[in-house]
């Protein structure tokens, strides 16, 4: 099994005593999003490899040497200001937990997602190539892999769109983020790929990979892992612990908060020594014990 550490939430921000405290006594519990009566109950030993996507770091580094399985990094560092990721520690810190993962984990094993590129009139085409060039000038000999993606039509977005106020993103902006981040990152020593976007850009330079193929797993794992059936996108398949709603950083293109209400909501309802990220158990819960 592949742990998502987790496209639904910021764990490794906000919820990191949690997460060592299920590692710790060897299994977490995951509430079905859509059918809330049904827990998964993952225990650890059936866990193969951990794939960790966050915006912060920082929380877990003192605690990496408490793993005994395969670690993937995939931290998300844009060059947007408080207008778009209000809660967001600053970019300089990030960079530095970056380095700090990468000389613990591996160069192979940290991945930075420049995820999502928006256009408007703050954030235009050469803020972003300025940006990309100065990320990967700093972390030049720490990481190998860049993932972007561009802004996608949410909930979460449409709700904000008098902050994020986009541009379309037609096909000479493609071709001069694909050319020029294709560049950068080979000047530096690094591969740089889309996620799941239909434009995947490889005419300009980039790679065409899934975030986390089979090839990758089986290198790390030793096993073969199927695609994951519920997303097109070629990356193997995964279970995510986290929970929509819960990510403090308030991003205003996030597609896994769409209610900050009940963000603060949930919030309100987590425990570390619980075996959910949110709330507890309940009498009438339906725990099924979760291999795969």
């Amino acid at each position: 099994m592949i742990l998502n550490v987790s496209g639904r939430t910021d764990i490794v921000a906000f919820y990191s005593k949690w997460f060592m405290n299920r590692y710790n006594e060897g299994y977490v519990d995951v509430r079905n999003p859509f059918y809330p009566k049904l827990v998964s109950r993952i225990y650890f030993d059936d866990v193969d490899l951990i794939v960790k996507k966050k915006k912060n770091p920082i929380p877990i580094l003192n605690d990496l040497d408490k793993f005994n399985k395969p670690i993937i990094f995939h931290v998300t560092l844009t060059p947007y200001g408080k207008d778009i990721e209000p809660n967001v520690i600053p970019k300089g810190k990030i960079i530095e937990a970056i380095k700090k993962l990468s000389v613990i984990v591996g160069t192979d094993n940290v991945y930075v997602r420049y995820d999502p590129i928006l256009i408007n009139d703050r954030y235009d085409v050469n803020f972003h190539i300025k940006s990309f060039e100065s990320l990967c000038t700093k972390l030049g000999g720490y990481i190998k892999h860049i993932i972007v993606s561009f802004v996608d039509d949410y909930k979460n977005v449409r709700n904000n769109m008098s902050v994020l106020k986009l541009h379309k993103i037609d096909e000479s902006i493609y071709k001069n983020i694909g050319k020029n981040f294709s560049r950068i990152a080979r000047e530096n020593g690094m591969t740089v790929q889309t996620c799941y976007e239909k434009n995947d850009l490889s005419e300009y330079g980039f790679i065409s990979n899934p975030c986390v193929s089979k090839e990758l797993a089986l290198s790390l794992t030793g096993k073969k892992f199927p695609k994951w059936k519920a997303r097109n996108c070629g990356c193997v398949e995964m279970v995510d612990i986290g929970v929509y709603n819960t990510c403090k950083h308030f991003c205003k293109y996030c597609y896994a908060n769409y209610d900050e209400k009940k963000v603060i909501e949930n919030v309100k309802n987590h425990d570390d020594n619980s075996s959910l990220l949110i709330g507890y158990l309940e009498d009438d819960d339906e725990i099924k014990i979760r291999k795969k």
